[in-house]
Formats: C-alpha cells, sequence, structure tokens
C-alpha cells in the first residue's frame, strides 16, 4: 500500500494494512506482542482505543515498521530512537569504511592478516563489551586488509578479499542496532562484494547470511531468500566434505529457515531447520565453526528464535530447557540466547521471566544487552510496572543507559 493511501487511514485500518504487508495473520501478530487474535480484530476494527507507547513500540517491532508515525499517523517517533544506542568509537571505523582508498597503509603478508583477523573474530566473541572493544581494533583492520587485498596477485589476492569480507562482517555487527542504520547496509554490501571478487563459494554463503539479517530485519524476507538460495546454488559438496564447508552449507540453511520463519511459514522454516540441524549433528563430536560458532549448540539457540517468531511459545519453552547455552564458547552469543529467553517470555506476558533472562543476559555481555533492541524495548516496557519488576526493570534501565528514555514511556 503506498504512503499516501495509508496516510489517510485510521489506526486500526493502517494496523490491518501494515500486517498484511509483512505477510502475518491475526494469531501469529498477537503472539508476537503477548495478546490474542481477537484483541488484534478489535484494534482494527476500531473496538478498542490506540494502545499505549510500550506497545506500539511492540507492535511496531513485529511489523518491521521503523517509524511509529507509519502505525499511528500521528508525530515522527523513530523506533530505533528507542530501541538502538551509539557504540563510541564508531565514528572511527565509519572513516575507515568510507575512505576512498587505502593507499596511505602499506599492504601485509596474507598470512599475517588471516591472524589479524582471527584475533577481530576472538575479541568479538571473547570480550564482555565486545563492541567498544572491537571498534578500537577495526579502523587500521579494515584500512590495511583493503590495501593488502589491492596489492595481492592472484590466489593470495582472493584469499585476502575473502579475509576482507570477514572484517566487513565485523563492522556489520559493530553498527548492528545503532542508529546509523545505512553502515550496515554499506558494510554488509561491501563484505558481499568482496566474497564475489575472491570467488570463494563458502565465503559468498557467508556473506549472504549477514546480508539476510537486514533483509530480515527490515521486513523484506523474499530477498533474503532469494540471496541464500542464490548463493548456496553454487557450492557442491563432496563426499568428504572439510566440516568448516558443511557447516557454511548448513549455516545457509539456518538462514533461510530464519527468513521463513520472520514470514510466518512454518512449514519451510521447519524443513531448511531440519536441513541445517542434520547438518550440525553431522559434523565431529564438540565441533563448531572457528568463528561462524556453527554447531549442535547454536542451532538449538535458533531453533528458539524460530518458534518465537512463529509464535510457537510452547515449543520454544521445551528446546529452551533443554538447550545447553553454556556450550556456546561466545560471551555475545551466550547474552544473545538469554535475550532470545526474554522474548519468548514477553510473549508470554511473563514480566518475571523477562527481567531474569535480561539480568542474566547483562552478566553475559553488557554490549549485547545494552544496544539490543528487544532488550531496550522490554525495559521500556517494564519501568513503570508496580512492585518487584518495576524496581528491577528501572535498576535494567540505569545499568543500560535508558535512563533518558524514560519519557516514551506513557
Amino acid at each position: 500500500m503506498a504512503d499516501l493511501e495509508l496516510s489517510e487511514l485510521s489506526f486500526g485500518a493502517r494496523l490491518r494494512a501494515l500486517r498484511e504487508r509483512a505477510g502475518k495473520t491475526r494469531p501469529v501478530l498477537g503472539g508476537l506482542v503477548g495478546r490474542s487474535s481477537d484483541w488484534v480484530k478489535a484494534l482494527e476494527t476500531g473496538k478498542m482505543l490506540t494502545p499505549r507507547m510500550p506497545m506500539l513500540i511492540r507492535l511496531a517491532e513485529a511489523l518491521d515498521v521503523q517509524d511509529l508515525a507509519e502505525l499511528t499517523g500521528s508525530h515522527r517517533i523513530p523506533v530505533g530512537s528507542i530501541t538502538k544506542a551509539y557504540v563510541p568509537g564508531t565514528d572511527s571505523v565509519a572513516q575507515a569504511l568510507l575512505k576512498p582508498t587505502a593507499a596511505a597503509h602499506p599492504p601485509i603478508p596474507v598470512a599475517e592478516l588471516v591472524g589479524r583477523v582471527d584475533m577481530a573474530w576472538g575479541i568479538w566473541h571473547g570480550s564482555t563489551t565486545e563492541r567498544s572493544a572491537i571498534a578500537a581494533v577495526l579502523p587500521d583492520l579494515v584500512a590495511v586488509a583493503r590495501a593488502t587485498a589491492s596489492a595481492a596477485e592472484g590466489t593470495d589476492q582472493r584469499r585476502a578479499r575473502a579475509e576482507l569480507a570477514r572484517i566487513y562482517h565485523l563492522v556489520q555487527l559493530l553498527n548492528a542496532y545503532q542508529p546509523a542504520e545505512q553502515l550496515s547496509w554499506l558494510s554488509a554490501d561491501r563484505a558481499f562484494t568482496a566474497a564475489q571478487e575472491a570467488d570463494d563459494p563458502a565465503a559468498a554463503i557467508i556473506a549472504a547470511w549477514y546480508y539476510a539479517h537486514l533483509y530480515r530485519a527490515s521486513g523484506q524476507t523474499d530477498l533474503a531468500i532469494e540471496m541464500l538460495t542464490e548463493a548456496l546454488s553454487r557450492l557442491t559438496l563432496r563426499d568428504d566434505e572439510q566440516p568448516d564447508t558443511l557447516a557454511v552449507w548448513g549455516l545457509g540453511h539456518l538462514g533461510l529457515a530464519l527468513a521463513h520463519a520472520k514470514a510466518g511459514r512454518s512449514g519451510a522454516a521447519l524443513k531448511h531447520w531440519d536441513t541445517a540441524s542434520e547438518t550440525a549433528r553431522s559434523l565431529p563430536n564438540g565441533y563448531y565453526h572457528p568463528w561462524l560458532l556453527f554447531g549442535v549448540p547454536a542451532m538449538d539457540v535458533y531453533r528458539i528464535t524460530i518458534e518465537t517468531d512463529l509464535a510457537h511459545f510452547g515449543e520454544a519453552e521445551q528446546i529452551a530447557e533443554r538447550a545447553d547455552f553454556k556450550a556456546l564458547p561466545s560471551h555475545t552469543r551466550r547474552a544473545f540466547f538469554l535475550i532470545e529467553q526474554a522474548r519468548r517470555c514477553r510473549g508470554k506476558q511473563d514480566d518475571v521471566g523477562v527481567v531474569y533472562f535480561l539480568s542474566k543476559a547483562l552478566r553475559e555481555s553488557l554490549d549485547t544487552t545494552r544496544h539490543h533492541p528487544v532488550a531496550r524495548s522490554a525495559i521500556v516496557e517494564l519501568v513503570d510496572r508496580p512492585g518487584v519488576v518495576g524496581e528491577d526493570a528501572r535498576e535494567l534501565s540505569l545499568v543500560i543507559g535508558l535512563d533518558g528514555d524514560r519519557g516514551y514511556v506513557g
């Protein structure tokens, strides 16, 4: 529906149009925001008043709406102004990303570049403040990698370009959930280009996996599916394939499962999840990809995401009970698991569970929890609750720097 047509609609009609645009049924949308399909119907038909701000934010998130004006018709309030926060140091990373050439930096041997990129990924997974830590490393690493990829030749150049793609993935992760959304798109595009120039099918699947994150977050699930499907078609597996390559193959199918789940297509989502899960379980016992961390523990975490996106909260809870999130060798991934638990509890209107899991997530990774939109919007929603829940939520809001956003609660 065109923006002009949407602007002339009532709140209920807007909600219905945006829900249909997102491809979600009333039961699915209701489940994602912790309400019934009848509640959604009452809003859409004008039998219920427009919800208060916290619920509007939840509806906007579920419908991939970036500005509340699109939903409410009133003054502009970017959802990101509430759910996103700036990471100090990213300006320097942006400058390195946007420089037209890398001539000021001498190239280094490709083997040395590989080692430095491995170290950077180690920082990302090993720190509880991974965003601020990686922001200090990336400006120089981006410049050096660009210079090395430009100067190298033949096989070395292809390998350098694959490493450059790995660095751009880190830039995208750093910029995720920050106000400057365009930098995430730029880094994803540069990573995809570098992977294609490397003529490396595995690198292309990884680049498609990261690009698909952005497409899913912006509601463009079909583009995510198209990109991942095309990238997977370029990789032919051998009978004696190496575990790292098998892991990338499984990762591609996991990306397809997440995209279909985001679009509410349960059958297709679970079909691709089965392929990814079978791949993970075929890998050597205890294996996980050295920096993507694809493996059995990660599959359990993403299954919770899939079931939660499909509003299957009972299934998500059963998986969560048996998942061994501590086996994930990454602070940020373990925090992500706990935030997904909070999202599941939020869908069930379990406020105590939301506060409990967000508190645990903070202990795993301050940065991941501080900048994750689910954590931020959940806390905004809970700070005015009476009793212990409200007290705990107010403490969490201070820890993650949300105290200044209290004006959005009402």
